[in-house]
């Protein structure tokens, strides 16, 4: 047999494919889209095979032997395989970092991509039989029996329902449940006869009329929802759904947050009675390869999941929907900068199938593409059922005094809804107790010694935090600077708010929603249904209380500190504070009662804040859209942002400044910088920045990708760590 050769993607940051020899073994099984085991330096990396040659231009005492082929077919279908090639163009990284953010963690790692056997949990006959009476006390385990007794249920679903897994284990060691390893056979029958959990929602004429042009629609299309909190856009897609669904296709869904994930597939399982797949970072590797597992055969109908969920393979592909599309969350920020949302649309394209973009408050690139055709676009404008639209007001506090941030217009505001049976939701986008550790003799701020930023005191974790590098210290008990032991909390987190509250309305439960209060698995679940059960009246949270959540008994919503946002670096900074304004503001009033929002600033004659409370988030977003165009900023220049950090600064400023040299400047081209970054030293280096735009799209892939490769090859590039961010979101 002749001599073959196969070319690989890596996952290094080296932009290039690498040759490796074939043995004469190998060559009746390697496959192109296959992964391989290859030896790379003194590693072993995992690859995906590109091509496969009967010549190689590396000299033959130079070139290494695969050590292992891992499959005997392609993993991802061609559409993914296309994907992730202009991914890896236009984002200006490798192929091999690009397939390896479309493999779940257990394929990079070289686990087996077949999965022969599948586990079942069952009731026994003697589980069927036994006196509940028994297990009164142990409810977790009473809950899994209940369940078991309709349906047997596979780890997954034990994950999803989030039923105990030491009560589990229990009741397999009394004999009541049986854990079975089962021949897996892929169940399709969904495609066959689909059947409803209930009965579909009257849509309202708005609704309708969405859902009707956008079933009527073949191929791809891409389409903007634009609803107002509140106006029913998941059941639009509940209703497009079921289309879909009847035609025997598949639909991935994808949400920004974890938290958003439980209550979507809800929503979803109460209506389909079919398998839905889940996958986001709070799984296991194992079981996040299950439901890939799942979504490739087919057998799952439904796909739901956050950024990393977009490269699921679908066997039978047949919708996209990106709900709360203006989200930050779906774009990347460490390795590769992709933007989920930008790749579901191209992905769309390639699969010939619509996609469906759906915000209150757009983006302002996907506002401008609808604008101006390149989308359709459809804009629900009417709360649905009997919601109203919310009361705005705001409070000024110049001059006022504080109690924990707290207004007393605003104090006695929760008290009157409090009293009256609601619930009321405050927002602070600050967790921690205080945001400073002050010294109240010499006025010393304690400040994190790697970065340009304060310590965040944690009162009740009793330490000290930055929340940029992690760094962290027990609460000190004297001044770093004077001596003095008078040290307290200098600003409001919620932490402190909490505390506040419950001392000033005892007799009203409160519940704190932050990364610090739902660290553990399950916890922010667990909030969410108490919420819903009536037992928190007052709910106090940061971001993540403000995204796409159903709270029918909140009606008063409080922003108390939002004047930072008013005021930043970042040329976005309006667009988000318009939409995290209106995304708060839509959790009040969602059901049947009248709902109050209240925003507490210093800065009550803002034009910015004016603006977008008398005209809303639709006319405040075409405003910004020609403010950037006058402007010459995204989204109608493109813009790549290079950033580069160093211990020395010099390194960075020098590597930056030859960069700039081989790019143009003229009337459609811009070079700005280097210059350092709004956060000039982060844990322990020195950030510098450079940012390139063009008017065209093309121009600047162009130019970019020419500059890019005499870069690598520069010695100063190799004196600083750098990075290329394609339409950056986030300049800080």
């Amino acid at each position: 047999m002749s001599s073959a050769f196969v070319e690989v993607a890596l996952p290094v940051p080296m932009r290039q494919c690498f040759s490796y020899a074939i043995s004469e073994a190998q060559q009746a099984c390697v496959r192109i889209g296959a992964r391989v085991k290859v030896p790379f330096g003194r590693q072993k990396l995992i690859g995906i095979v590109l091509n496969i040659n009967t010549h190689c231009d590396v000299p033959a005492d130079k070139i290494k032997t695969v050590i292992e082929v891992l499959d005997n077919q392609a993993l991802l279908p061609e559409t993914l395989t296309k994907l992730c090639d202009w991914a890896a163009n236009y984002y200006f990284c490798s192929q091999g970092q690009m397939f390896s953010q479309a493999l779940p963690v257990a394929l990079r790692n070289g686990g087996d991509s077949q999965n022969a056997k599948r586990i079942e949990y069952r009731i026994t006959q003697a589980g069927r039989e036994i006196d509940e009476a028994l297990l009164k006390r142990a409810t977790a385990q009473l809950k899994i029996l209940r369940t078991l007794k309709n349906q047997a249920l596979s780890p997954l679903e034990i994950n999803d329902l989030e039923l105990s897994k030491a009560a589990l284990n229990s009741l397999i060691e009394k004999g009541l449940v049986i854990k079975l390893e089962l021949e897996h056979k892929v169940d399709l029958r969904w495609r066959e006869q689909l059947e409803m959990g209930e009965t579909p929602l009257r849509l309202n004429p708005e609704q309708a009329i969405a859902v009707s042009a956008i079933n009527q629609q073949q191929g791809y299309h891409c389409t903007l929802v634009e609803g107002v909190t509140g106006s029913g856009k998941t059941e639009v897609y509940l209703s497009i759904l079921e289309s879909v669904l009847k035609q025997g296709k598949q639909a991935l869904v994808l949400v920004p947050e974890i938290g958003l994930t439980p209550q979507t597939i809800n929503r979803f399982k109460y209506r389909f009675q079919v398998t839905i797949a889940v996958i986001h970072s709070g799984l296991t590797d194992k079981q996040r390869f299950e439901a890939w597992q799942l979504a490739r055969s087919g057998e799952a109908a439904i796909i739901i999941g956050t950024r990393s969920a977009l490269f699921a393979p679908m066997a039978f592909p047949g919708m996209i929907i990106l709900d709360e599309e203006h989200d930050a969350s779906f774009k990347q920020q460490e390795g590769v900068g992709y933007h989920a949302r930008d790749l579901a649309v191209m992905r769309g394209h390639l699969e010939q199938i619509p996609v469906i973009l759906g915000s209150a408050t757009p983006s302002l690139e996907t506002l401008q593409n609808a604008l101006t055709e390149r989308y359709q676009h459809h804009v629900l404008t009417k709360r649905a059922g009997a919601a109203e639209n919310v009361k705005q007001g705001i409070i000024d506090i110049r001059s006022q005094p504080l109690k924990a941030g707290l207004s007393i217009p605003l104090i006695n505001e929760i008290r009157i809804h409090l009293n009256a049976g609601n619930q009321v939701l405050l927002f602070l986008n600050r967790r921690g107790f205080s945001p400073a550790l002050l010294c109240h003799e010499c006025g010393h701020l304690h400040e994190c010694d790697r970065c340009d930023a304060y310590f965040t005191v944690h009162q009740g974790l009793n330490e000290i935090r930055c929340h940029h590098c992690g760094q962290q210290y027990a609460i000190p008990k004297q001044c770093h600077q004077c001596s003095s032991t008078m040290l307290f909390g200098h600003g409001v987190g919620t932490e402190q708010l909490e505390a506040e509250l419950t001392k000033e309305f005892p007799n009203f439960p409160v519940v704190r929603i932050d990364r610090d209060s739902t660290r553990r698995k399950g916890s922010l679940e667990q909030h969410l249904n108490a919420i819903h059960k009536g037992e928190y009246k007052i709910l106090v949270g940061t971001q993540m209380l403000a995204k796409g959540h159903h709270f029918p008994d909140v009606t008063l919503v409080g922003l108390l500190d939002v004047d930072g946002a008013l005021f930043s670096a970042d040329f976005r900074a309006p667009e988000r504070f318009g939409q995290l304004y209106t995304q708060v503001a839509g959790r009040a009033g969602r059901a049947s009662k009248p709902g109050t929002v209240l925003l507490q600033t210093h800065q009550a004659d803002n034009p910015l804040l004016r603006d977008l409370l008398h005209r809303g988030y639709g006319e405040f977003a075409r405003t910004q859209l020609e403010e950037r165009k006058l402007a010459q900023l995204p989204p109608s220049w493109h813009m790549v942002l290079i950033r580069a950090e160093s211990h020395k600064p010099e390194d960075a400023d020098t590597f930056l400044a030859a960069l700039s040299q081989l790019l143009p400047q003229d009337k459609q081209c811009e070079v700005i910088g280097p210059m350092p970054a709004p956060m000039d030293r982060k844990a322990g280096k020195h950030r510098r920045h450079l940012m390139f735009q063009s008017k065209h799209r093309p121009l600047l892939q162009q130019v970019f990708e020419q500059a890019l490769a005499q870069v690598e090859q520069m010695p100063e590039a190799k004196r600083c760590r750098w990075s290329v961010d394609r339409d950056p979101q986030d300049l800080l």
